[in-house]
């Protein structure tokens, strides 16, 4: 892949996410494993902690450079700092722009990429995709911390991100007026319907805080996000089915 700036702000990756899928069009949406230009405008803008909205915008400032049906943004002239972006990178092709918009979309860039790698390779590829692991991981994630402050049940409450500390959720939530937190554990959906899992962890972790464990699940990826979330989870209307799987290890060896 050419080489490309060291460093993006959120609103340079959200104008080369525009630019990306106004030059590309709807070939380039396979490759990053949408179906639709909504599904791509709702995950990748929420997992850059943005609204789709922007997504779409910056995509229609581009569109009437490019050969394609829609007019755009064709009234007025393209703003200096997107034509910016569009001189630089208007020649990557499909393979080394799509490669870029992971690397700088992924919370971890290449450690991610190189996860994604290893699985489509050796898992399910469906279930591996880079839309799948945005909507179960950043997207469905930056969602909730845009919107909980609107919720009536957390609007008083100060967020902490505990994604990374392995504790049975994503978030921690406390105010100044109570000594106990709330552990909010979130989930996305394409679909408006669809099954959620718990690790072991997640669901002793549940079993403990009772009433103070919350499931946030955001739905409807595919076409206008909404939110449910269940507190108590394992005594609501959730039905949990334990599930055992055999897993086989395998090694390989050799003489040094």
């Amino acid at each position: 892949m050419r080489k490309i700036l060291k460093s993006f702000t959120k609103r340079d990756k959200l104008i080369l996410a525009g630019l990306y899928l106004s030059k590309f069009d709807v070939p380039g949406l396979k490759p990053l494993g949408f179906s639709s230009f909504v599904e791509a405008f709702n995950v990748i803008g929420f997992a850059l902690g943005s609204k789709p909205a922007s997504i779409k915008n910056y995509r229609d400032e581009f569109d009437p450079v490019f050969p394609n049906k829609r007019k755009g943004w064709h009234k007025r002239p393209m703003r200096d700092y997107c034509k910016q972006i569009y001189e630089k990178y208007k020649s990557l092709n499909l393979q080394e722009f799509s490669g870029m918009i992971k690397k700088l979309t992924y919370q971890n860039g290449e450690i991610d990429i190189l996860e994604e790698k290893v699985s489509m390779k050796y898992d399910k590829p469906d279930e591996h995709s880079f839309a799948k692991r945005l909507l179960t991981g950043q997207a469905a994630e930056n969602f909730f911390e845009i919107n909980y402050h609107e919720i009536p049940e957390f609007k008083n409450f100060h967020l902490e991100n505990t994604t990374k500390l392995g504790c049975g959720f994503d978030f921690k939530l406390t105010n100044d007026n109570n000594t106990n937190f709330l552990g909010i554990e979130v989930k996305g959906l394409f679909e408006s319907f669809g099954a959620i899992s718990l690790t072991t962890k997640e669901y002793k972790v549940a079993d403990i805080l009772k009433n103070r464990f919350y499931i946030f699940v955001v739905k409807n990826f595919k076409e206008s996000p909404y939110y449910e979330f269940y507190r108590n989870p394992l005594e609501s209307k959730l039905l949990f089915k334990k599930i055992e799987r055999q897993v086989k290890q395998i090694s390989w060896t050799a003489n040094v």
